[in-house]
């Protein structure tokens, strides 16, 4: 039975994923990849001089992650809130500013995966600060901010389940 209860969360995962714009699906590949440490995302990932940089800036940027996924607070504690939500906000922010992130399923998608399911209770506060700051374009700041449902936002709990599907660079879908 919880072979099965894997297949269908993987599946579940899967088609999820599938859902994303492509924009959003190629971001979420190359971010696990600089956050994971799993391909040298300049060999895979740059096409152009513009997705070097971007690139450069990512890594630099996800450095925060290994403390993040030190830190995670009790959901029940307050104690380093305020250090832990500071740096995710921080994070957070340089990913929405990309403008590859559309929503906060993605987001949450993405931030799942980087830093583990102990962070999904505080994945929505994250993802409301970093888009609600003044380098997000009012426009932008709206349609993010309005993907966040009431659901996600009022959860009375969080899954400790881990996330199953990593999605990974494909060569052939990439060059297409």
């Amino acid at each position: 039975m919880a072979v099965t209860n894997a297949a269908s969360m993987t599946i579940s995962e899967m088609r999820e994923f599938a859902g994303f714009e492509p924009c959003e699906q190629r971001y979420i590949k190359r971010s696990l990849d600089i956050g994971l440490g799993r391909q040298d995302a300049f060999k895979l990932w740059a096409r152009n001089e513009g997705e070097s940089a971007g690139i450069r800036s990512q890594y630099v940027a996800y450095q925060e992650l290994k403390t993040l996924r030190a830190t995670i607070p009790c959901e029940t504690s307050l104690s380093q809130v305020e250090h832990f939500i500071g740096k995710l906000t921080r994070v957070a922010a340089f990913d929405l500013a990309q403008e590859r992130i559309a929503c906060f399923s993605s987001f949450r998608f993405l931030y799942e995966r980087l830093l583990g399911a102990e962070a999904r209770p505080w994945l929505p506060s994250a993802f409301c600060a970093a888009a609600a700051l003044p380098h997000i374009r009012p426009e932008r700041r709206k349609m993010l901010l309005q993907s966040l449902s009431e659901a996600a936002a009022t959860a009375p709990g969080w899954s400790d389940r881990a996330p199953c599907f990593y999605p990974e660079y494909v060569e052939a879908a990439e060059a297409a």
